[in-house]
C-alpha cells in the first residue's frame, strides 16, 4: 500500500508539474505582450492603458482559440492513427501561424459580423470597453469549454460577447438582429450539412471498395478519384478562404482552378495508388492505409486555412480597439496590423501546443472509432460544405461541420451495422432447424459477397423460404437487440448542449463585465 501511494503521489506531482508548466508558459506570453505593447506604441493615458489591456485579452483569447477550435482540424487524423499527438500538434501549429500570417488579416469589420451598429456607439472610450469586454468574455467561455472537454464555435463565441457587451452599451436597438437570426440558423445547418457530406462520402467508399469482393481492384479505380476530389475541394477551399486576402478571384474561377488541379492530381495519384495496392493485405485495414497520405495534406491545409480565417476572431476587436485610439474615433472598418497578427498566431499556436491534445482526444475517439477511411470523409466535408454554403449564403461554423461529419460518420456505421445485424438473423431464421456447419458456411458466403450478391441472395431467400410471421411488437424489439450505439451518447448531449449555450453564455458574461467596467468607472 505504501509503495502504491508513493506512486500514485509521483503521478499526481507529474501531473501538477506539467499543469504548472503550462500555466507559467501563458502567463509568460501574456507578460512579453504587455511588455511589447508599452515599449513599442506610442500610446499613453487611460486609452493607452487600456490598449495593453486589450492586447494581453487578445493573446488570451488567441491561445484559447488554439486549445479548442483548431482541434477539429487534426483530431480525426489522430484518432485514425494517421498522425501521432506530436506530429498533429507540429503540423497544425505550423500551419495554422503560416495561415494566420500569410493569407490573414483581410480588412475586418470593427464589429464583428455586423452583430451591432457601431453608429449608436460613437464614444470612443465606450466603444473601446465593448471590445474589450467581448475579447475578454469570448476568451472566458473558450477556456471553460476547453476545461469540459467541449468543442465550440469560437465564431459564435465572440459574436455572442460582442452582442451582450454591445447590448449593454447601446440597448436592444443596436443589435443587427437579421444577421442574429442567420447565426442561430447556422446551429441547425451547419452540423447536419457536415454530417450529411461526411456519411454521404463514407457510404460511396462501402458502396464502391469495401462492399466489393475484390477490394483491391476496387480500390485502384475509386482511392485515385477520391484523392483527385479532396484536392479539387481543398484548392478551391484555400483559394476562396485561405488566400482571399493576397488573391481575390469569383468562385467560378477558383473552381475551375481547383478542377484542373484534381484532374491533374487524379492523374498523378493513380499508378502511385496501382503501385501500393499490389502490396496491401485485401481487407479493410490495407484499404484504409490508403487514406493515409492524403489525411496528412488534408490536416495541414485544413490549418492553414482556419489560420487564415479564425486568427480574426481573436484579434479582430483588438484591431478595432488599436484603430479607435490611433484615429480618435470610431471607424466602420480596421486594418489588422502586422503586431496584432502576430500576437494572434502565436496565441493560437502556444494555445494549441499546451492545451490543445484534450480536445483532439475528445474529437479524435471519445465520439466514435475513426479509422482513415471515415477520417477522410470528415476533412472532405469540412472543406465542401464551407464551400457550398458560402455560395448559398448560409452561415457556417466549420467546429460545427467538422462535429457534424464524425456524428455522421458514426450514425451511419450504427444503421449499416444494425442492418446486417438483421439480414444476418432473417438468414438465420430462415435456416431454423438446418445443420449447423451448413448455416455458419451459407453465413460465411454471404459476408464475403459484394452488395449486389448479397441482394440477390436475400432476394431468392424471399422466394424460396416461407416469410416468419412476427408481431410488430416482436419486430420492435428485434430492432433494439440489433441495434449498436457506435457514437457516444455522453458525448453527442454535451456537445451539443455547449453549442446552444455558447451565443447566450458568452453574451451574458460580456454584458456582466461591461457592467462591472461602467460601474468601477462611474
Amino acid at each position: 500500500m505504501e509503495f502504491k501511494n508513493i506512486a500514485d503521489l509521483q503521478k499526481a506531482s507529474s501531473r501538477g508539474q506539467k499543469e504548472i508548466f503550462k500555466l507559467g508558459m501563458g502567463l509568460l506570453f501574456v507578460l512579453a505582450i504587455m511588455l511589447y505593447t508599452t515599449i513599442n506604441l506610442e500610446v499613453s493615458g487611460t486609452q493607452g492603458s487600456i490598449l495593453i489591456i486589450a492586447a494581453m485579452i487578445a493573446g488570451y483569447m488567441a491561445m484559447n482559440i488554439g486549445a479548442n477550435d483548431v482541434a477539429n482540424n487534426v483530431a480525426p487524423a489522430v484518432g485514425s492513427k494517421s498522425l501521432t499527438m506530436t506530429s498533429a500538434i507540429i503540423i497544425a501549429a505550423v500551419f495554422e501561424m503560416m495561415g494566420a500570417l500569410v493569407a490573414g488579416g483581410d480588412v475586418v469589420s470593427t464589429i464583428r459580423g455586423g452583430i451591432i451598429d457601431q453608429k449608436l456607439i460613437t464614444d470612443g472610450n465606450r466603444f473601446i470597453w465593448v471590445m474589450t469586454s467581448a475579447l475578454l468574455a469570448g476568451a472566458l467561455w473558450l477556456n471553460f469549454a476547453t476545461m469540459v472537454g467541449a468543442p465550440v464555435s469560437t465564431t459564435h463565441s465572440i459574436v455572442g460577447a460582442v452582442l451582450g457587451a454591445g447590448l449593454a452599451a447601446g440597448g436592444i436597438n443596436v443589435v443587427n438582429w437579421p444577421v442574429m437570426g442567420g447565426i442561430v440558423l447556422s446551429w441547425v445547418v451547419s452540423p447536419l450539412l457536415g454530417g450529411l457530406v461526411a456519411a454521404g462520402f463514407l457510404y460511396w467508399i462501402k458502396r464502391s471498395i469495401t462492399y466489393q469482393s475484390d477490394m483491391i481492384a476496387a480500390a485502384k479505380r475509386t482511392v485515385p478519384l477520391l484523392i483527385g476530389i479532396m484536392s479539387c475541394a481543398f484548392t478551391t477551399y484555400l483559394i476562396l478562404k485561405g488566400f482571399n486576402k493576397i488573391w481575390k478571384v469569383e468562385f467560378l474561377t477558383a473552381s475551375v482552378i481547383g478542377v484542373v488541379i484534381g484532374v491533374l492530381t487524379w492523374l498523378i495519384v493513380r499508378p502511385l495508388v496501382n503501385l501500393r495496392a499490389q502490396s496491401i493485405e485485401p481487407n479493410k485495414a490495407g484499404i484504409n492505409s490508403l487514406f493515409t497520405v492524403p489525411l496528412i495534406f488534408s490536416a495541414a491545409l485544413l490549418s492553414f486555412a482556419h489560420g487564415a480565417n479564425d486568427v480574426a476572431n481573436a484579434v479582430g476587436p483588438l484591431a478595432a480597439i488599436v484603430d479607435t485610439v490611433i484615429q480618435g474615433s470610431v471607424s466602420t472598418k480596421a486594418d489588422i496590423p502586422l503586431w496584432v497578427m502576430i500576437v494572434g498566431a502565436l496565441g493560437i499556436s502556444l494555445g494549441l501546443t499546451l492545451y490543445g491534445p484534450k480536445l483532439i482526444r475528445t474529437v479524435g475517439g471519445e465520439i466514435t472509432e475513426l479509422d482513415q477511411m471515415r477520417a477522410f470523409c470528415i476533412a472532405m466535408s469540412a472543406s465542401l460544405t464551407v464551400i457550398v454554403a458560402s455560395q448559398l449564403g448560409l452561415p457556417v461554423s466549420s467546429t460545427h461541420i467538422a462535429i457534424g461529419g464524425i456524428f455522421g460518420v458514426g450514425f451511419l456505421r450504427e444503421r449499416l451495422k444494425t442492418q446486417y445485424a438483421r439480414m444476418i438473423e432473417y438468414i438465420r431464421m430462415h435456416h431454423s432447424g438446418e445443420d449447423k456447419e451448413m448455416v455458419e458456411q451459407f453465413l460465411l458466403k454471404f459476408s464475403q459477397a459484394d452488395m449486389a450478391s448479397k441482394k440477390l441472395i436475400l432476394k431468392q431467400l424471399k422466394i424460396n423460404a416461407a416469410e416468419v410471421l412476427l408481431s410488430k411488437k416482436e419486430r420492435k424489439k428485434m430492432k433494439r437487440v440489433y441495434r449498436e450505439e457506435l457514437v457516444k451518447r455522453s458525448a453527442v448531449y454535451k456537445i451539443f448542449a455547449a453549442w446552444i449555450i455558447t451565443v447566450p453564455a458568452s453574451a451574458l458574461m460580456a454584458a456582466g463585465i461591461f457592467y462591472l467596467v461602467s460601474l468601477t468607472g462611474k
